[in-house]
């Protein structure tokens, strides 16, 4: 008879301890096992190489240095008609640059987030009614959201449908006009917050808050008031007309 084998297989050892993954498919299913005793294998880096990486960093700081050449140049009134004016050109190697960054994040496996105050969250708690806040949370914070008032009221309609609230419709139209109202307000807040943060370039970077030129002209002062009040005015209209035409 032959000689029983010197090493006894892994389930004789443990009969009764269960797979570690037992629905898991194999991960490289036409790899030869591993010897006893061999090195183990180095995990696979799925980011890029150094090589790729200083390449595009080294193509930033060519396209940042020829958008600061172009905001420096003189504008001459004949190439604003121009495919080729210094502003298409700046707009072109900035949206360049803003691909080759996000590649290089990718390469460097690091978050593409650059800490702007479009990217942050708005946090909506305008009504008693939570499935309405989160409903309406998820709608204002997808990319380039600016809802109207009809989008806030179909939001509102969708939760009172998914989760029984039993909310009448002039309670709707009244709570989505006050939601409007908010949202509206909070997204125009952080987008002129951004506007302050980013807009311009190096030739503005001397440029403070306190030489608004409001500051000291009365009359002009009293023209953005005036201004900001027919705004709301008007705002105003544009809920009442979208109201109208729900009745």
């Amino acid at each position: 008879p032959s000689a029983p084998s010197q090493y006894p297989s892994a389930p004789s050892q443990h009969p009764s301890a269960p797979s570690q993954h037992p629905s898991a498919p194999s991960r490289c299913p036409s790899a030869s096992p591993r010897l006893p005793g061999a090195p183990p294998e180095e995990p696979r880096r799925s980011g890029g190489s150094r090589r790729q990486i200083r390449h595009l960093e080294h193509l930033l700081r060519v396209y940042a240095s020829e958008i600061r050449r172009l905001q420096e140049r003189e504008l001459d009134l004949a190439e604003l008609d121009s495919a080729d004016s210094p502003y298409l050109q700046e707009n072109r190697l900035k949206r360049r640059m803003m691909r080759i960054f996000r590649r290089l994040c990718q390469l460097k496996e690091c978050s593409s987030l650059t800490g702007r105050v479009l990217e942050q969250r708005i946090r909506f708690r305008g009504t008693r009614y939570p499935e309405v806040n989160r409903r309406i949370e998820r709608f204002i914070n997808r990319p380039d959201a600016f809802p109207d008032y009809s989008d806030i009221l179909r939001e509102i309609r969708g939760a009172s449908a998914r989760h029984g609230l039993g909310l009448g419709r002039r309670q709707m139209e009244n709570m989505a006009q006050e939601a409007f109202r908010e949202v509206g307000n909070r997204l125009q807040e952080r987008r002129h917050l951004d506007l302050v943060y980013n807009f311009g370039s190096h030739l503005t970077d001397q440029y403070r808050p306190g030489t608004d030129p409001a500051l000291s002209d009365p009359e002009l002062a009293q023209r953005l008031r005036r201004n900001r009040r027919l705004a709301l005015a008007r705002l105003d209209d544009v809920i009442a007309r979208f109201a109208q035409r729900q009745e």
